[in-house]
């Protein structure tokens, strides 16, 4: 009697997998940027272009998600319970890493030893963003929500005000009950179109991380990290250190293993490192919390907010930033002064986890409030801002991860067993 053929999945080739396209294309760009850097520059497009295919996606995915995952509760108070849950929790973890940052600067002192004349700095480098600087007051934060029309936030693309129309519509839909159920059931088909488009975009992702990639090298150089090595190397090591000591004791506390979460997110970290923005990995990000167990009305709730309040790794650079500037060009700062940082730089830090260059801008408005740091200092910085980045986002992308899976426990919207499952 013949044995009956055996069916068995055929096992898919390393090669096909992202996060190894994506590892390939970074070291190949590293070494075209270092022996080629005019034409690595010219590379630049590549990696503009693919961030800007999924910013083009990032407001409507924002939308749909927020709106479905409010309307998907069918109980406005736990919304209200898991928002304020979710703000409570982004504003300990945030202010932390503020201060961690400055404890950090004041132990290491980052900039000791550069001994730099003001007057020799170049500030023409920092104007532009200086321009774009503005420190904001509580209520001029809080105005800065409220968009002028409900298109104008969606053509800017101001994720805090798509996220605070979201919210609105997401009210009012719940509120309609069964008279809107066709509108959800439509914005819920939107949000798989959505994903779909995210998928196939994620295509690119190994171009656009050669692209971005090859251009920092060729622009910047490695040679350039020798003389702020110091800084970048604390900046790293204390990123690491927050991620593994804060984030793991938080994860340790919510019932999953730290490193473990990193190995299954392996593709955002290197997305994020790769192009220098953490909205890179908001589409996939959300999909594979739901696949760890988070329903997808708290993700869809939870992680767009945390993208704009939750900013651990812009909250540790920016208080170490500040004192290694005011070190570098010998500028005494009193616990008063270090203080009235500490106390801007947690406005000024929220909204600045996205785009590249944006913590950079939020540093300057910062610092602006203490008039005794030439915000020429800046200049120092601005040459590896590009460097700092990659850490900066790549902690913003996982503390908001570890934010959703944490809450989702608290919650009690989390499957255990899919979470135990996924990361073994």
């Amino acid at each position: 009697m013949p044995t009956p053929p055996t069916t068995s999945l055929k096992k898919k080739p390393f090669y096909s997998s992202l996060w190894v396209q994506v590892v390939f294309a970074m070291l190949i760009a590293v070494i075209f940027g270092h022996f080629s850097p005019t034409r690595a520059i010219a590379m630049k497009p590549l990696g503009d272009a693919f961030i800007r295919l999924i910013t083009m996606i990032i407001t409507l995915l924002i939308f749909c998600t927020v709106v479905t995952g409010i309307a998907g509760m069918n109980d406005l108070k736990k919304v209200g319970r898991v928002g304020g849950k979710a703000l409570l929790y982004f504003e300990i973890v945030s202010t932390m890493a503020l201060a961690i940052g400055l404890i950090v600067g004041n132990v290491v002192r980052p900039g000791s030893g550069f001994n730099v004349n003001p007057a020799s700095l170049d500030a023409k480098s920092v104007a532009d963003y200086a321009g774009q600087a503005k420190a904001q007051t509580v209520t001029e934060f809080l105005m800065h929500i409220v968009p002028t029309t409900v298109t104008d936030a969606f053509a800017k693309g101001d994720i805090l005000q798509v996220v605070f129309i979201s919210i609105l519509f997401g009210f009012a839909l719940s509120a309609a009950g069964s008279r809107a159920e066709y509108l959800f059931e439509l914005l819920e088909s939107l949000t798989q179109v959505v994903f779909r488009i995210v998928n196939i975009l994620m295509r690119f992702a190994p171009i656009g991380a050669f692209g971005a990639m090859a251009f920092t090298i060729g622009k910047y150089g490695l040679a350039s990290l020798g003389p702020l090595a110091k800084l970048i190397a604390t900046f790293y090591v204390t990123s690491i250190l927050f991620v593994l000591i804060v984030l793991g004791a938080i994860a340790w506390a919510a019932g999953f293993n730290i490193l473990k979460f990193l190995l299954y997110i392996k593709e955002e970290i290197l997305l994020v490192l790769a192009t220098s923005s953490s909205e890179t990995a908001i589409p996939t990000l959300m999909e594979k919390l739901e696949t760890l167990g988070c329903t997808r009305s708290l993700v869809g709730l939870v992680v767009p907010t945390g993208y704009t309040f939750n900013t651990d790794g812009s909250g540790l650079y920016m208080t170490l930033a500040a004192l290694f500037v005011a070190q570098a060009t010998h500028t005494h700062l009193s616990f008063m002064q270090q203080l009235m940082i500490f106390s801007v730089a947690t406005l000024t830090s929220k909204g600045a986890s996205g785009v590249q260059g944006a913590s950079f801008i939020a540093l300057v408005a910062t610092l602006s409030v203490i008039p005794t740091i030439p915000v020429a200092g800046m200049a120092l910085i601005l040459g590896i801002d590009r460097f700092m980045s990659m850490f900066r986002g790549l902690v913003n992308m996982i503390g908001n991860g570890v934010a959703t899976l944490v809450i989702a426990r608290w919650e009690n919207e989390l499957d255990k067993e899919s979470l135990q499952t996924k990361l073994t």
